[in-house]
C-alpha cells in the first residue's frame, strides 16, 4: 500500500488549499480514509475521516465548517478542501487508510502517506 499526499504550500490566513492523496491499495474502495496533521513539536492528531463509500464524514471540532473531506473511489483518491485557514492549521498533513474497514474512526488506520506541509501565515 502506498499513499501519496500533495497540495500543501504557503497560504495567507483566510485562504484555501486542497490536499490530495493518491492510493495504490487494492482494497481502497472498501477502506475508510482519514487525514491527520502534526504541528511542530506536537503529536499527530486526527483531522477528518470518511467511510468507504463516502456516505459519512466526520471532523475534529476545530476544523468543522472549514474543512471538507471527500473521495473518488474510481480514481483511488481522497481530498481535503481547507477553507478559512488559520495560522494554527500550520502542520504536516498525512492521509491514512484503514485497510478493509468501512469506518476508521479517529485511530483505526494502518497505512500512512509521507505528508505534505501546510503553512498558514498571519
Amino acid at each position: 500500500v502506498q499513499l501519496q499526499a500533495s497540495g500543501g504550500g504557503l497560504v495567507q490566513a483566510g485562504g484555501s488549499l486542497r490536499l490530495s492523496c493518491a492510493a495504490s491499495a487494492r482494497t481502497f474502495s472498501r477502506s475508510a480514509m482519514g487525514w491527520f496533521r502534526q504541528a511542530p513539536g506536537k503529536d499527530r492528531k486526527f483531522v477528518a475521516g470518511i467511510t468507504w463509500d463516502g456516505g459519512h464524514t466526520y471532523y475534529e471540532d476545530s476544523v468543522k465548517g472549514r474543512f471538507t473531506i471527500s473521495r473518488d473511489n474510481a480514481k483511488k483518491m481522497v481530498y481535503l478542501q481547507m477553507n478559512s485557514l488559520k495560522p494554527e492549521d500550520t502542520a504536516v498533513y498525512y492521509c491514512a487508510l484503514a485497510a478493509g474497514r468501512l469506518y476508521g474512526g479517529t485511530q483505526g488506520y494502518d497505512y500512512w502517506g509521507q505528508g505534505t506541509l501546510v503553512t498558514v501565515s498571519s
